[in-house]
């Protein structure tokens, strides 16, 4: 594509996901499927130039007021993914001097909302729970996240998958932490490679993989994963448990697990069983409830853990969203605890990064459940061989009570897990 079709087309596409009415990745998706002479080169640079739009934009539209022509032309031109000279070739005289003199600006003369590139509600609970790591917070946040996978430990060995990988010319290293993980380099098309077809790896963040190590699944139980949605979690628990018990995915929305219909083919498990729920009261889990020996509650969140893949969540959540949000956590945990027989397992996880949906509602459910005993993360962790467990743990009594992951301190996305056991024989 010529270099003028090619900015025009990223400033399109900027305008719609500035938009912010979907999520970018949809916004993305639906322009490439109405594009469809885009070739693979073209398709990444438009995606890149959105998402370093998304990341820097109080930024952006600070350095954008004293350039001419259209808003979304100069926010494309400073987030242009690609060759320095190949947008050159694109631009005006006049629009070469403004980007040249917007390149001369350091990162100590800007305001510190132009650093961050963070709305103002989202700051200060940053600030408090990270002092002086807010910043590598930052650092890490206006980086893109690094593609994981999985290997499906049910059918194929790590070591096996990483020398396929590297037959294929694809690198990977193991992940740190995940007994599972694989970390690659690049955006391969691994849907080309016979691993993929075949079930051998999911894409699923390192973070993930450990909230459904922490559940402890094992072979011949009764097992739910309570919000399920396209059923990441759910196949790394079905392969811990050999595909052997019940599993049950559960999620309100049956499009959502429409998604995993074809994860689950390949993936040569035979013990998951997806069923759309009407909400978390519905009849289904009325009738297992105290029946179930482990239960994972992968609650909606705020995603904000997931900054790094998603930079408009950071715009298109507020704090009335937030409160919401909780209100719809706190109800599904509490309906979720009935599934459990004495003696069996809940895990509370969220992908964000805020104390009230993560500490907070653990807290409130602590306080109300007696006959839920809370369980140390690092302990668990340290119990199943995870390395370096305490680093990846925090909690306000010992310091190891909650798994808590943070994308500048251990490389994945944000996450965050409670466990219990419900006490009883």
């Amino acid at each position: 594509m010529h270099p003028k079709a090619l900015l025009d087309a990223c400033a399109e596409i900027v305008r719609l996901s500035l938009q912010l009415e979907h999520p970018a990745d949809a916004t993305v998706s639906r322009y490439f499927r109405e594009h469809r002479s885009l070739g693979p080169r073209e398709r990444a640079t438009l995606a890149e130039t959105v998402y370093a739009v998304l990341r820097k934009k109080l930024l952006f539209e600070h350095m954008a007021r004293s350039g001419s022509g259209a808003k979304e032309r100069r926010l494309a031109i400073l987030g242009f993914h690609g060759p320095r000279d190949f947008l050159k070739s694109a631009l005006t005289e006049q629009e070469k001097n403004w980007l040249d003199q917007c390149d001369t600006v350091q990162p100590g003369d800007l305001m510190e909302h132009h650093r961050h590139n963070l709305p103002d509600w989202l700051v200060q609970p940053l600030k408090e729970q990270l002092g002086d790591e807010f910043w590598p917070l930052v650092e890490s946040l206006s980086q893109s996240g690094t593609l994981d996978l999985r290997v499906n430990t049910f059918t194929d060995k790590r070591t096996d998958v990483r020398k396929e990988l590297a037959a294929a010319g694809i690198q990977s290293t193991l992940t740190p932490y995940s007994p599972w993980g694989l970390r690659i380099e690049g955006k391969p098309a691994l849907t080309k490679l016979d691993a993929f077809a075949r079930g051998a790896i999911e894409v699923q963040d390192e973070g993930s993989q450990l909230l459904a190590l922490l559940l402890e699944a094992g072979r011949g139980e009764m097992v739910v994963d309570f919000c399920a949605g396209a059923g990441g979690k759910t196949l790394a628990i079905g392969a811990a448990m050999r595909s052997t018990g019940r599993l049950y995915a559960f999620d309100t929305s049956a499009h959502r697990l429409d998604a995993l219909k074809p994860r689950l083919a390949r993936s040569k498990l035979s013990n998951v069983h997806p069923a759309a729920i009407a909400h978390e009261r519905d009849e289904r889990i009325k009738r297992l409830a105290g029946k179930i020996d482990r239960v994972l509650v992968d609650a909606p969140c705020s995603g904000l853990g997931t900054l790094r893949r998603n930079p408009d969540l950071k715009w298109r959540q507020s704090p009335k969203g937030i409160e919401e949000m909780t209100a719809k956590q706190a109800a599904i945990l509490q309906s979720a605890a009935r599934l459990l027989k004495p003696g069996g397992r809940l895990v509370y996880a969220t992908c964000s990064v805020l104390p009230q949906e993560n500490e907070a509602i653990a807290q409130a459910f602590s306080a109300a459940n007696k006959d839920f005993t809370p369980l140390e993360a690092r302990d668990l962790l340290t119990h199943l061989k995870v390395a370096h467990a305490a680093s990846l743990c925090s909690g306000p009594a010992t310091g190891g009570e909650y798994l808590r992951l943070w994308p500048h301190r251990h490389g994945t996305d944000g996450f965050f897990a409670a466990v219990w056991q419900r006490s009883g024989s």
